[in-house]
């Protein structure tokens, strides 16, 4: 649904905003912002603040994605469910699910998986945290809110372009009735960032 015209984002006071929201249909669909023939980058620090959305269905990622050839090397430095089972997500007071963990994944291609990581978070839709990556010739170490939490050996080289998106489904299920729509739920960036090693 890459070309849904149903109004579901907005640059407001210098942050981007991606809510949940049917179309005409009555469909949630996927929402993906990306620099994919505008901006790649091999290696550095890359690091978001954000506040995600709560609510079933809801998988809000920040990622480094390219497509060479057949290949399709990946580093999901922040995915969350919050519709998934605890310790994913809490149902809130509000009846509604909270995102509480987030996962880190390393792909050197589509299948070949070279790292995978929990992290457990408060909820990350009642404020705005960071996510980062340092990406190294021979390392990644990922980052919440400046602090270690994980890392792996391994080598990729390949540049990479920059993905932030809200999706529905997976670990989080099926959007449904429960699910907030509207700007007031929104995965809201307020800086992606890009360094470069010297």
């Amino acid at each position: 649904e890459v070309g849904n015209a149903t109004k579901n984002f907005t640059v407001e006071n210098g942050a981007l905003k991606i809510w949940p929201q049917r179309d005409a249909t009555g469909k949630f669909f996927n929402r993906t912002i990306d620099t994919d023939g505008r901006y790649y980058q091999t290696y550095g620090y890359f690091e978001i603040e954000a506040k995600l959305p709560k609510g079933k269905g809801t998988w809000p990622a920040f990622w480094l994605f390219n497509h060479i050839g057949a290949r399709r090397p990946e580093i999901d430095i922040m995915e969350a469910y919050a519709g998934g089972p605890a310790p994913w997500g809490v149902i809130g007071a509000d009846g509604v699910a909270h995102p509480t963990m987030y996962a880190v994944t390393i792909w050197k291609d589509a299948s070949v998986q070279a790292g995978f990581s929990k992290i457990a978070t408060p909820d990350l839709s009642a404020a705005f945290h960071k996510y980062a990556l340092k990406w190294e010739p021979n390392k990644q170490t990922f980052y919440f809110d400046g602090k270690e939490v994980y890392s792996v050996n391994v080598t990729m080289s390949d540049p990479m372009y920059i993905m932030l998106d809200l999706w529905f489904g997976s670990a989080s299920g099926t959007p449904d009735n429960s699910t907030p729509t509207g700007k007031t739920n929104s995965y809201e960036v307020n800086y992606v960032r890009a360094w470069k090693f010297k």
